[in-house]
C-alpha cells in the first residue's frame, strides 16, 4: 500500500504542478525536503539516538527493563503473542510507550527504534514486517498522551485562557484512537491480503532464552550494594521535591487544575529522572557505567544514517504535493459533503496535513487558532477541536518510514490502513467530545 501512496503523492504533484504553473516550486520543494530529511532530522537524531540506547543499555544491564516487562506481561503478551514473554522487545516497547504517554517525543523515538530492532530479531522474513511489529506501530500511530506538551504550548503562545482545557479532550480521544487502531491491526492481519503464509521450518521455541536475556537475568539477580537504598530514598526524595515546587510554582486552582499540574510535572521530570536514575541504579549494581553507557551509544550513528533513504522517500513525497497545492484541492473538493455531515470546514488542511507531515501541520495548527483567524481564536470550540486533533493523532507515514526504515522492511502490510484507521478515530472522537464538553 505504502508503493501506491508514494507513486500517487509524486506523480500528482508533478501534475497538479503543471497545470497550476508551480513545477519551479514543487522542484524547490523536492530539493528542500531531501535536505530537511538529512540535514535537519537524521543528522540531529544521531545525537538523540547515541543518548537514549546508551541509557536503554544501562537500564537492561540493571535489569530494569526485565522487571518492567514482567510487571505489565499479561498485557504485552496478549498484544504481541508473537514474542516470547521474556524478549528484550517486551522492555523495549514498553519504555517507548511510557516516552510516549508523557508526551517525550526526543525519547520516544530512540527507544521505539530500538524496539523495531529488538523485533527484527525475531523476525524470519527479512523486508517484510512482522505482526508484532504492525502492532507496536498501530500503538505508536495513536499512542495515547497524558499532556500533549507542544500543543499546550502553541495554545498557551496564541493567547488562550485555559491552554490546558484540550488535556482531557485529547486523552478521551486519543483513548478512541488507540482501541480503533489495535482492533484494526488485529483484523487486518488475519485477511488473506494481510495474512503470512506459514514458513516451512518450524517457528523457534520461545522458552530458550538468549545470550542477552541470560546476561539481564544475571544483571538482574545482582545485588545492590549494601548502601544503595539510602542514596535511592534520596534521590527519590529529591525529585519528589522537585515536582512539588513545580506544582507550587504554577499555582493551581480547582481538581482540574491540580490534576494539570501534577501531569505536567511529571512530564517535566521524566526525562531528566530516566537520564540520572538509570545510571545511577547500574552503578548501585556495581556495572561499569560509562562503558556499557558506550557500547550501547555506538549503534546511534548505524540507526540514524540506515533511516536516511527511507525519510528522504517520504519528505519529498509530501513536500511535492504539498507545495502544488493537493492539500487546498482535495480540501476544496470535500468541503461541501463534510458540511452537510457537519464536520468543521476549517479543520480539513489540519487533518489532510497530521498524517503527511508534523511541521506542516504545526504551522496549519497555528495559523488557525491565531486571534482574528478562521477559527475564531484560540478560545473558540474550532481551537479546541483542533487542539485535541493535533493531541490524539500522529505523523503516520513518518512514523512508519522511519521505524520501519531502522530495520529496513519495506513491505509494510496493513501498518498503513491501521494507522489512517486510528488517525480517522482520534479526529472523528475530537470534534465529538469538543462539541459535548465545549459547546
Amino acid at each position: 500500500m505504502l508503493n501506491w501512496i508514494w507513486l500517487g503523492l509524486v506523480v500528482s504533484a508533478v501534475l497538479l504542478g503543471g497545470f497550476t504553473g508551480q513545477l519551479d516550486a514543487v522542484t524547490k520543494a523536492a530539493f528542500k525536503s531531501c535536505e530537511t530529511a538529512v540535514v535537519n532530522i537524521a543528522i540531529p537524531y544521531i545525537g538523540l539516538i547515541a543518548l537514549w540506547l546508551g541509557v536503554m543499555r544501562l537500564a537492561e544491564k540493571a535489569g530494569l527493563v526485565e522487571v518492567l516487562a514482567r510487571a505489565l506481561r499479561p498485557l504485552m503478551r496478549w498484544l504481541f503473542p508473537e514474542v516470547p514473554a521474556n524478549h528484550p522487545a517486551m522492555g523495549s516497547m514498553l519504555m517507548n510507550m511510557a516516552a510516549n504517554m508523557l508526551g517525550l517525543g526526543n525519547a520516544a523515538t530512540p527507544l521505539g527504534l530500538r524496539a523495531m530492532q529488538d523485533l527484527e530479531t525475531l523476525n524470519r522474513r527479512p523486508g517484510v514486517a512482522t505482526n508484532a511489529m504492525c502492532t507496536f506501530l498501530a500503538i505508536n500511530t495513536s499512542s495515547i498522551q497524558l499532556v500533549p506538551a507542544s500543543t499546550v504550548a502553541f495554545m498557551a503562545a496564541a493567547g488562550a485562557t485555559n491552554p490546558a482545557a484540550i488535556i482531557g479532550t485529547a486523552f478521551l480521544a486519543t483513548l478512541c484512537s488507540t482501541i480503533v487502531g489495535v482492533s484494526a491491526v488485529k483484523f487486518l492481519e488475519k485477511l488473506p491480503g494481510y495474512r503470512l503464509p506459514p514458513l516451512p521450518d518450524p517457528e523457534p521455541t520461545p522458552e530458550q532464552p538468549t545470550a542477552d536475556i541470560e546476561s539481564l537475568r544475571l544483571a538482574e539477580a545482582r545485588p545492590l550494594v549494601s548502601w544503595a537504598y539510602p542514596i535511592l530514598l534520596i534521590f527519590f526524595g529529591l525529585f519528589v521535591w522537585f515536582g512539588w515546587e513545580f506544582v507550587r510554582r504554577e499555582n493551581p486552582s480547582g481538581l482540574a487544575g491540580w490534576v494539570t499540574a501534577l501531569v505536567m510535572a511529571v512530564s517535566l521530570l521524566a526525562v531528566p529522572f530516566m537520564l540520572s536514575f538509570f545510571p545511577l541504579f547500574a552503578a548501585l549494581k556495581r556495572i561499569p557505567v560509562y562503558e556499557e553507557f558506550i557500547e550501547g551509544a555506538k549503534e546511534g550513528f548505524q540507526v540514524a544514517i540506515r533511516i536516511i533513504p527511507y525519510l528522504v522517500a517520504i519528505l519529498v513525497a509530501v513536500g511535492m504535493f504539498r507545495e502544488a497545492g493537493g492539500i487546498a484541492l482535495i480540501a476544496t473538493a470535500l468541503g461541501p459533503f463534510l458540511s452537510a455531515v457537519g464536520f468543521p470546514v476549517e479543520l480539513l488542511p489540519l487533518v489532510l496535513m497530521r498524517p503527511l507531515s508534523g511541521s506542516g501541520a504545526n504551522g496549519l495548527f497555528n495559523e488557525l487558532i491565531q486571534v482574528g483567524g478562521a477559527a475564531g481564536g484560540p478560545d473558540s470550540l474550532i481551537s479546541k477541536m483542533a487542539g485535541s486533533i493535533m493531541g490524539s493523532t500522529e505523523t503516520t507515514f513518518y512514523v512508519i518510514a522511519v521505524y520501519f526504515g531502522s530495520v529496513a522492511v519495506r513491505r509494510s502490510r496493513h501498518a498503513v490502513p491501521a494507522g489512517l484507521l486510528a488517525d480517522l478515530t482520534g479526529v472523528v472522537a475530537s470534534i465529538i467530545i469538543c462539541r459535548l464538553v465545549f459547546a
